[in-house]
């Protein structure tokens, strides 16, 4: 049996049914995927943003708490929090798919 989302750190019932909501049901799926892909995909799903959140996420992941993000670290966590926001909302803009915009992220496809 696999543990759930809500066994990571930080990470309770509210987070582990948003996290169900776009397939990602236990904690090891949502391990690999790391905290900016698993934020991305319930950004995309229509999640509103939450810095809060998102820290203690990533914290949780790497099995801190999340009251540990001070100082240049929540500095540069904000910064990756922004960027990943802003690059959902410039996705919907452009109307893309989940794999086009994967595909741009890589790269792989020149923007318009």
């Amino acid at each position: 049996m696999s543990d759930p989302v809500s066994s990571i750190r930080n990470l309770g019932p509210a987070v582990e049914a948003m996290f169900a909501r776009v397939g990602v049901t236990t904690a090891e799926q949502l391990r690999e995927l790391g905290a900016d892909e698993g934020y991305r995909m319930v950004l995309e799903n229509g999640v509103r943003p939450h810095f809060i959140g998102y820290y203690a996420l990533v914290m949780g992941l790497q099995g801190r708490p999340w009251s540990d993000c001070q100082g240049v670290e929540k500095t540069n966590l904000r910064k990756a929090f922004d960027q990943l926001v802003a690059e959902t909302r410039d996705a919907k803009k452009k109307g893309r798919s989940d794999i086009e915009t994967a595909l741009d992220k890589l790269g792989v496809r020149s923007p318009d």
